[in-house]
């Protein structure tokens, strides 16, 4: 991986951490109305795949969205004032946290249903099948496996070779629930691959692997090879919903959410540029760290004093 292509997964990375740090800041102000469910741990899977997209390819997310948007290009201002139910936000206003798009930037949206978004990027796919341009990347939990209607789109874009990423962000729990107490197979992995679809299970945590599996499975889509499928390991910090880390609740124990913060994406790759690049790397730490705080504190500051969407 070349220096500038690090620090730029770096930032990216950074960016989407700081954004849902503010957010748990600014969350008991109670001036966020929405329900919002954070992506803080999994950066990794955002910026890696991001990197390897162009302009006039598509995403389509779920309910834990905002690494999907910032990775890939939503503005900050629009998003914040989104959040604050403000106009100017990205969708008016009107979406919230759970319902936020940007087509200009190939965001086709996000959906609060679960698995709602995975027949919509389908249909997304075969229009750019019908008119030879782009790809389509959908994101889902390992929650959204559980119901039919993923098992239904997978099929359909096998039949149709449509040219389609499956990002499964395999956090271990769909809600409270852990995957063991819902999946009777032991590795969807398995099942994936009877549709003839090619699938890899990796480090999701690893910006590097995420960039670089997601990379070569772009390129075999854009070649025409039909869908493909990635399954990355991964763990939320915070709780299903809301800014706590709700380990209180007894679904998941304290030692695992404590085991996953030292595996941090963020600390990871801060690990590896220092040891690569000594000097040079805290340097960029702190510029990349100070700039992105800068923009954050501008775009929560303007989405405060917007007025209020309105019919």
């Amino acid at each position: 991986m070349d220096i500038t292509t690090a620090f730029y997964l770096y930032s990216t990375m950074l960016k989407i951490r700081l954004v849902e740090e503010a957010i748990v800041n600014e969350y008991p102000l109670q001036e966020i109305q929405t329900p919002v469910h954070l992506y803080i741990g999994q950066e990794a899977i955002a910026a890696g795949i991001a990197i390897n997209l162009q302009p006039h390819d598509f995403i389509v997310s779920n309910h834990r969205s905002h690494g999907h948007c910032l990775a890939r290009g939503m503005d900050l201002e629009g998003f914040f004032k989104e959040l604050y139910g403000k106009q100017g936000g990205v969708t008016s206003g009107w979406g919230g946290s759970m319902h936020i798009g940007d087509i200009e930037r190939g965001i086709i949206g996000t959906s609060a249903i679960v698995a709602g978004g995975i027949p919509i990027g389908a249909g997304v796919a075969l229009a750019q099948k019908m008119l030879s341009e782009g790809i389509t990347v959908i994101y889902f939990g390992d929650g959204a496996v559980d119901e039919g209607i993923f098992w239904e789109t997978l099929n359909f874009c096998k039949l149709n070779d449509l040219p389609v990423l499956f990002v499964m962000e395999d956090n271990h729990y769909a809600s409270q629930t852990p995957t063991e107490q819902r999946h009777a197979y032991a590795d969807i992995a398995h099942i994936v691959q009877g549709y003839e679809i090619p699938t890899l299970t990796l480090d999701g945590n690893n910006v590097f692997e995420v960039a670089k599996v997601s990379g070569n499975l772009i390129n075999r889509i854009r070649e025409g090879a039909g869908p493909c499928f990635m399954r990355c390991r991964t763990y939320r910090w915070k709780g299903h919903v809301g800014c706590s880390e709700d380990d209180d609740m007894g679904y998941r124990p304290a030692a695992e959410l404590s085991i996953w913060k030292t595996r941090c994406p963020i600390l990871w790759l801060e690990k590896y540029l220092t040891e690569q690049y000594p000097g040079k790397a805290e340097i960029e730490f702190f510029s990349r760290r100070d700039y992105w705080q800068r923009e954050i504190d501008s775009a929560i500051s303007k989405a405060k004093e917007a007025p209020y969407a309105v019919d």
